[in-house]
């Protein structure tokens, strides 16, 4: 008897069913990447072929949209990326506060201190939304969203830190306003997106959880 498809991961496939044949650093730099010579486990139940894959290993990271639910606008940044200029794309990006989490450092304090560091607000209040890959086909990357709470009266400038050679603009917009960014296509860098969207559908019940009229 045919069993029904599983509806999400295939409970049948685990990291067990992952045979590395061989490992290797072929660059180590500002990141890493590492050759992988492995095997896995089919949807038939089959073993595949050892196949050679490269993952690029840049860390994990945390991210936050400091949003204001008395205002319903959130705060945005704005910086040069040179992967963007790469892929013939305008390299300057509207953005959300984000940060690698260094050894010892909780997601949670990354998003703190990268919240004062790049946009030089503070967050009262934050909530985990998910944690995702952000492109797992080629990248070991994983990101923890959050959103936080901020009074966005005043937020703007530029900041960032000299030594790390950031330029970092930050403005704010309702929320309205940042959804018409992303309708006219010009949010084009992907954790931005996540959380506007995520945001335009859950506003209404983040603003009631955090009191809109209470600062």
């Amino acid at each position: 008897m045919t069993r029904p498809p599983a509806l999400g991961p295939d409970p049948a496939l685990s990291r067990d069913d992952v045979e590395i044949v061989e490992k290797a650093t072929v660059y180590k730099g500002r990141f890493q990447i590492d050759r992988y010579r492995l095997r896995h486990k089919r949807h038939d139940g089959d073993w595949s072929e050892t196949i050679t894959r490269e993952v690029f290993e840049r860390g994990h990271a945390a991210a936050v949209l400091p949003y204001d639910p008395v205002l319903d606008h959130v705060v945005l940044i704005e910086q040069f990326r040179p992967g963007a200029y790469a892929a013939g794309r305008h390299p300057w990006l509207v953005e959300i506060v984000a940060g690698i989490i260094d050894p010892g450092e909780t997601a949670e304090e990354v998003v703190r201190r990268e919240a004062w560091e790049e946009a030089h607000v503070e967050l009262t209040q934050i909530e985990r939304v998910a944690s995702f890959l952000m492109t797992p086909g080629g990248c070991s990357e994983s990101v923890t969203f959050f959103v936080g709470r901020t009074d966005a009266r005043g937020a703007s400038g530029v900041y960032g830190l000299p030594h790390e050679h950031e330029d970092i603009r930050v403005f704010t917009a309702s929320s309205d306003e940042a959804g018409a960014l992303l309708a006219a296509g010009k949010v084009e860098n992907a954790l931005a997106i996540v959380a506007i969207q995520w945001l335009l559908l859950n506003r209404m019940q983040l603003r009631e959880r955090w009191g809109a009229f209470r600062r």
